[in-house]
Formats: C-alpha cells, structure tokens, sequence
C-alpha cells in the first residue's frame, strides 16, 4: 500500500461503507481475502516450477 496514507484509507472505507453496506463489506473483504491468497499460491507455483525447470537444466549440463 505505497503511496496511500492512514486519510485515504479513511477515505476509502467510508466510500465502501456507503456504497455496499456494513452487512455486505465482510462479505467483501473475505471474497478479497480468498482472492489473494489464490493469487499467492498460484505465483508461488509458478516460481518453484521454474526453479525445478532451471535445476534440471543444470543437472543435464
């Protein structure tokens, strides 16, 4: 979260308050939660498999 500061985050969940509702905002932030986690393991993914893929091209050699 660089460049937004403790008011503009403020900001931001005051804007999310009214435009969903506090009833639906858990509901949201649980959906954003899952999000990144899927997004984390799925890059982590990635980096092992071209981590294996450049040790088996070492073994090779």
């Amino acid at each position: 979260m660089g460049n937004i500061g403790p008011a503009s985050l403020v900001l931001i969940v005051i804007i999310a308050l009214l435009l969903f509702g506090p009833n639906k905002l858990p509901e949201l932030g649980r959906a954003f939660g899952r999000t990144l986690k899927e997004f984390k393991d799925g890059t982590r993914d990635i980096i092992s498999d071209g981590q294996k893929d450049e040790q088996e091209d070492r073994k090779e050699e």
